[in-house]
């Protein structure tokens, strides 16, 4: 079965760099190029005149190119993860992800770059000789020591920021997690012992990290796979190790572990035995980092220390060391003070940024992210989660205020308040705002029914809730028609096994559903016969059958037919209690940041009290998001501009919804330009209630709301989540036929949220 799983993963990963085009990025244009004007700006003759102002001032560069928000991800491929020395060019997938996380993270464009040079020195001399091109240089999966080599040279050479991240951003959030430590345990850096294992560049840097932030050097004890790094030896030795050498006797590391403090791994699995921990002080510091499987499992060290303070570099275990929480943000500040290089300053500052964050109260955000975790500051939660959206705005001015005081600085800021939030309004312009809907699913375990299971991308969503989440899908389709495709595809789940099927054709619950679905419907026309026709065939009404008798949580319909015929169903079904359908919302997830549409396919023309529930109703679940909503009611019509029908029932319901006192904002009613065109909006409606730009755009009828998501899907690279079927308590969400497999799956995380979490 391992071997099934692993088989999968690969195949997964390999589709996923594949599809729908190699690789994870590509280039875009920031200007217009629509007409010979646009072409003479750009080019000849218009682009002589930029060139000409960097030529006499080059600090311009940064005015009139890409340069102030361009890094390069550099390596030679010679450290590559867990694989090695596997060369450049295997090495561009990591490197492209680098890239990708550069830019989700923190907007920061990037270009990776596989060089095939394997002599440190000339590998010096070529990033060297990239500089006029970047803003600053990321230096990724390059051999110890010869990252040292590379990275010294090229400080001191180039006069922009260059980063090893292997080294300094581990050493980051290692410094933010120790510091945190130490006050929970009452201890202080000039008082501690600290034992470490693994010589390598992240476990040197970490030891110089440790020591800029107060630890002292005869207190620090390095142990390698020869055992101790002690004076005279001359093993496996380099001038990095050199500097942390002991004059001792002790060899090994179960020797000097005894009243150690703080235990520090970089290394193995199963380095730190139990009887080891016995050794060190009370509540001892365990950063056991070695991954996939770390230097000794949380859950030995607690039953030998069960005070113990316990980080890994896993994400299923508290104090996840990730150095995520550091490079985006750390390269965001520097970038826009045009910093000439990562300094020492810059680097303790973004640790007392991290450190402080997981300090201070949690954000409402994170705690929606992480629901069922405590994000309360102590033993188990010593730094902040990375996808903790303050991050941005705390650590990049924490570093670029650092920049500044230290002088290395060529743009300083004036106004860090304004520099702030001007950090904290992009977090959420990435597609992964849908992350806290994840997390949250997480903590739940739900029956998630998919009306059409023999649909491949179906079954690929299956495959992936079943390996990354903790809900149970369940597909109705014939057994046999599944498996054959499961094998097609390269899938391991199995029927019966991995997930439950209803069959159409025979079934034993066959009597129990047609029955159930006549005493529903039969006063509205449906004869036993035709009951059984239906639950016999109407794979939609099915599902919905399952969800009323409490066999499933939630269903997902829609990969083929038209929404309101499947609407059909579902409301025949489902709509009890007070549950109706309200709208159908689509988060569209853009370059610039989220924009959801509503309502894109339940009320063709919706009355204006319907178009209240569906404001009301995109509100609730906008804040699912993390986000604060900013509705605007749009129309042909706009602030009483035009007498017709869609501005008289969007005015309509503005009085319905001023009526009940909503708390959040809104607006209308208003063309689509006055929503998110807050400047223009403001020269026209002064007096408007909405700040900044619309992040919900509520239509009066489903031809212009559709009409917009699908532009924005197809012409702007939009990628849809949902559309989300409100009113029905998570019950039941409609599909369209255009759905992927990861859309798929993206719904599925919004089913698997217990209802109580949308509010």
């Amino acid at each position: 079965m391992d071997n099934q799983k692993a088989k999968s993963n690969r195949d997964a990963a390999l589709h996923y760099h594949e599809n729908p085009r190699p690789g994870k990025l590509e280039v875009r244009a920031t200007k217009p190029l629509a007409n010979g004007r646009d072409l003479s700006l750009a080019y000849s003759p218009g682009v002589a005149e930029a060139c000409i102002e960097i030529k006499n001032a080059p600090e311009t560069a940064a005015k009139y190119t890409a340069r102030g928000n361009l890094v390069a991800v550099v390596s030679n491929g010679t450290a590559v993860l867990g694989l090695g020395n596997i060369g450049a060019l295997a090495s561009k997938p990591v490197m492209e992800g680098k890239a990708v996380l550069f830019k989700k993270f923190a907007n920061i464009d990037c270009f990776d770059i596989e060089l095939n040079e394997s002599d440190p020195e000339k590998l010096a001399e070529i990033v060297c000789a990239m500089e006029p091109s970047f803003g600053a240089i990321n230096l990724e999966d390059i051999k110890a020591p010869d990252c040292f080599i590379v990275e010294k040279i090229c400080r001191e050479r180039m006069n922009i920021p260059v980063f090893h991240d292997d080294q300094h951003g581990t050493a980051i959030v290692v410094g933010a997690a120790a510091t945190n430590a130490l006050h929970v345990a009452g201890k202080k850096f000039e008082d501690i012992k600290v034992v470490s294992t693994g010589g390598g560049a992240a476990g040197i840097a970490c030891l110089n990290m440790l020591l800029k932030l107060g630890v002292k050097r005869e207190n620090v004890w390095l142990c390698d796979i020869h055992g101790l790094v002690y004076e005279g030896r001359t093993e496996d030795m380099n001038p990095q190790k050199a500097a942390f050498a002991q004059k001792s006797d002790l060899r090994t590391l179960d020797e000097v572990i005894g009243d150690a403090d703080l235990f520090l791994g970089l290394s193995g699995p199963g380095v730190l035995k139990p009887e080891m921990v016995t050794k060190m002080t009370d509540q001892p510091i365990i950063f056991a980092l070695a991954n996939p499987t770390p230097e000794i499992m949380p859950e030995q060290v607690r039953e030998v220390a069960p005070d113990a303070i316990i980080a890994t570099g896993r994400s299923d275990y508290p104090n996840q060391v990730n150095n995520v929480l550091c490079f985006p943000f750390i390269f965001r500040g520097a970038l826009d003070v045009g910093a000439t290089e990562i300094n020492d300053a810059m680097q303790v500052g973004c640790v007392e940024g991290i450190a402080a964050l997981a300090r201070a109260t949690t954000s409402a955000e994170a705690a929606a992210a992480y629901k069922g975790e405590q994000l309360t500051f102590g033993c188990n939660y010593l730094i902040p989660k990375p996808f903790d959206p303050r991050l941005m705005g705390v650590v990049a001015s924490a570093v670029a205020k650092a920049a500044i005081e230290s002088g290395v600085a060529k743009r300083p800021i004036e106004d860090f308040e304004a520099y702030k939030e001007k950090l904290d309004g992009s977090v959420f312009k990435s597609a992964l705002i849908m992350r806290p809907v994840f997390a949250a699913a997480a903590k739940a375990e739900r029956d998630i029914v998919f009306a059409e299971g023999e649909d491949e991308r179906v079954l690929r969503a299956a495959q992936a809730m079943i390996e990354e989440t903790t809900d149970h899908p369940i597909l109705v389709g014939r057994p046999d028609v599944i498996a054959q495709r499961c094998e097609r595809a390269g899938l391991t789940i199995k029927p019966g096994t991995d997930f439950r099927i209803v069959n159409p054709e025979n079934d034993p619950r066959y009597y129990d559903y047609w029955n159930e679905y006549h005493k529903l419907m039969a006063r509205r026309g449906v004869t036993p016969d035709l009951a059984k026709a239906i639950m016999r065939t109407n794979t939609t009404a099915i599902a919905a059958i399952m969800v009323h008798r409490g066999e499933a949580d939630s269903m997902i319909c829609g990969t083929f037919g038209q929404y309101l015929w499947h609407m059909n169903y579902v409301r025949q079904i489902l709509a009890q209690g007070g549950l109706h359908p309200v709208g159908a919302l689509s988060l569209m997830i853009l370059e610039d940041g989220p924009l959801f549409i509503a309502d894109t396919h339940v009320h063709p023309e919706p009355t204006p009290e319907q178009i209240m529930e569906t404001v009301i109703g995109a509100a609730r679940h906008v804040r699912r998001f993390g986000m604060e909503p900013n509705i605007a009611l749009c129309s042909h019509s706009q602030f009483g501009n035009l007498d017709i029908d869609t501005g008289r029932r969007m005015r309509a319901a503005l009085e319905l919804l001023e009526a009940t006192e909503p708390d959040f904002s809104f607006e209308g009613e208003m063309h689509i330009d006055s929503a998110l065109d807050p400047e223009y909006r403001n020269r026209i409606f002064p007096d408007a209630r909405l700040n900044g730009p619309a992040n919900v755009l509520v239509f009066a009828n489903t031809d212009a709301a559709s009409g917009v998501r699908n532009i924005l899907k197809m012409r702007a690279g939009g990628l849809e989540v949902g559309p989300i079927l409100m009113g029905m308590g998570n019950k039941a969400h409609i599909a369209t036929p255009s759905i992927t497999a990861r859309g798929l799956l993206n719904m599925s995380a919004l089913a698997g949220t217990p209802v109580a979490h949308y509010g």
